[in-house]
């Protein structure tokens, strides 16, 4: 049996247990999407599982990254991080720009 394409794939459907507003970064397993909009407990919506996005990162010494490096989602204290905790935080993809350690956001490249 041959494989058949569906669409690019830059977005998924997705139908929450809990109502999930937009831009809340979701993990189903090792897929993480985001949702650009508000989605409806039990209701049919869309997270994006690639594109360009500002995450939210920790603060403080250390916590600054290179453009180009691969960016974990820390699902526990919902930031983006350099740490990939053996494994338990999921890959997100890679930065696009460099992040010093004050900044609040970095700018990733969903994979």
């Amino acid at each position: 049996m041959m494989a058949r394409f569906i669409h690019n794939g830059d977005a998924i459907d997705y139908a929450p247990e809990t109502d999930t507003p937009a831009g809340t970064v979701v993990v189903v397993g090792d897929l993480i999407g985001v949702a650009k909009l508000d989605i409806k407990a039990g209701e049919l919506g869309v997270l994006h599982v690639r594109g360009v996005f500002d995450f939210p990162k920790a603060t403080g010494a250390g916590s600054g990254s290179g453009m180009g490096v691969n960016i974990y989602w820390d699902e526990g204290d919902q930031i983006a991080t350099q740490d990939s905790d053996s494994g338990t935080n999921k890959l997100l993809g890679k930065a696009i720009a460099a992040a010093i350690d004050s900044d609040l956001f970095v700018r990733v490249r969903m994979t």
